[in-house]
């Protein structure tokens, strides 16, 4: 898991806010310097339940024991990333979760309850794509947010609506892309050590835009890699979100706005609580019936 976790957090492109980013710092740092090892939390990791034990008192492998018409409540919180840790659920993992919700016959609706300032590009994808399906079988999906920043709103506006889940703290956007990297190489220099980096003839383009961004020329990675991204976030945005205003500064780059600008810039749909967000996805389950039968 160690290895594995360095690894998620040092390469890759983020959909993340700049906050998380800074705190993030912390543990790469304590990551490198052997603060944390496999031999540390071996007994901790052997000692944890299974990964998908409880969600929100619900047991995830025994949906079907929950009463008929249940709704699923499962958490999208933290920082995140596609492979689980020691700490906290990946994106594999709770797509695993939404869809044995959506493949049981008691579970009627699903609510994320989300708490997140975004994470791995890569993590995005595995869960869209199990939202979009579960909302394929009739059964909605309604996102409960306090955030929902970055790559946590791209996942939000998969659901068939966004519930803010107070008028205080909650708060949606930073629609965009970035990438952070530590060039270490000159504190391994003054240690002696010399670095070599040989490609061969046909591999002229290959680690060009990394390597030129090394020496702080950042158009080509920027062009290359974090443009397309950007570009694809923000066409999903106002393909899923349709009523969301462009027009407004910062609504597509960047920037974060509360509960109340969120609603009236149509990043949200309401504002309330999990209990809401749990009564909007019994309204809507009833709704898809009702149309269900009509066009049967």
């Amino acid at each position: 898991m160690y290895p594995h976790l360095l690894s998620q957090i040092l390469r890759g492109n983020w959909f993340l806010r700049p906050e998380d980013i800074m705190a993030g710092h912390v543990l790469v740092h304590k990551l490198l310097d052997g603060g944390f090892s496999n031999e540390k939390y071996s007994k901790i990791l052997s000692e944890s339940k299974p990964i998908t034990q409880s969600v929100y008192g619900l047991d995830s492998d025994k949906y079907d024991k929950a009463p008929r018409g249940s709704t699923a409540i499962i958490p999208i919180h933290g920082t995140m990333i596609k492979y689980g840790t020691w700490c906290s659920y990946g994106a594999d993992e709770i797509a695993a979760i939404i869809r044995q919700a959506s493949n049981c016959e008691n579970i009627s609706s699903i609510v994320l309850s989300i708490d997140s300032g975004g994470g791995a590009c890569d993590s995005v994808a595995v869960l869209v794509q199990a939202i979009e399906d579960t909302r394929g079988t009739g059964k909605p999906v309604v996102a409960s947010c306090d955030m929902a920043a970055s790559a946590a709103y791209w996942i939000a506006t998969a659901c068939d609506r966004i519930i803010a889940d107070n008028n205080i703290s909650s708060s949606f956007g930073s629609i965009g892309v970035m990438c952070s990297f530590a060039d270490v190489r000159p504190v391994y220099e003054k240690m002696g050590y010399v670095f070599h980096e040989i490609y061969a003839d046909p591999s002229g383009d290959k680690n060009e835009a990394f390597n030129l961004a090394l020496k702080g020329e950042y158009d080509k990675i920027r062009k290359e890699s974090l443009n397309p991204l950007a570009i694809q976030f923000q066409e999903t945005v106002k393909a899923n979100r349709p009523g969301v205003n462009a027009e407004i500064p910062g609504i597509l780059s960047g920037k974060m706005f509360y509960a109340k600008q969120a609603l009236e810039y149509g990043l949200i749909d309401d504002i309330g609580t999990l209990s809401k967000a749990v009564s909007m996805a019994k309204k809507l389950e009833a709704e898809n019936t009702i149309n269900n039968y009509i066009n049967s």
